[in-house]
């Protein structure tokens, strides 16, 4: 199977599609929604993040461990997370026959992040452990 990697400060996004139901009990077509100018969807993947200078670079000492001219600042964006982002800023990509979005990070509005503890109380224990 192939394998994506995204460049620089680029998120994979699972895009959220279909139909939509209001708050109301009204449900909206998939038409509806592209006409919006925020959507929403799952972060699959990241990229490195932006690049900065290393400061610890240098060409002068060829003894030295060699060191990368450039560093990245890691993106704030996990994989998991489910992000809303500007949709006329979105790239969209067609692999594996599944559909995703190229989003930069400067396009994300915001982030909802499941705290690890909710994911944890959610898994099903055995009865077994609770005895040891």
């Amino acid at each position: 199977m192939s394998e994506i990697i995204l460049v620089g400060d680029r998120l994979l996004v699972d895009p959220d599609e279909g139909e939509r139901q209001t708050a109301s009990g009204l449900v909206l077509p998939a038409s509806v929604s592209e006409r919006d100018k925020v959507q929403g969807g799952r972060v699959v993947r990241v990229g490195p993040g932006y690049i900065i200078p290393n400061p610890e670079f240098s060409e002068g000492e060829p003894w030295a461990p060699r060191r990368d001219a450039v560093r990245y600042l890691p993106l704030q964006a996990r994989p998991g997370d489910y992000a809303f982002f500007l949709r006329k800023e979105a790239i969209e990509l067609t692999f594996e026959e599944r559909n995703y979005l190229i989003v930069s990070h400067g396009a994300i509005l915001a982030i909802i992040r499941e705290d690890p503890e909710d994911i944890l109380d959610r898994i099903e224990k055995p009865d077994d452990l609770e005895e040891l």
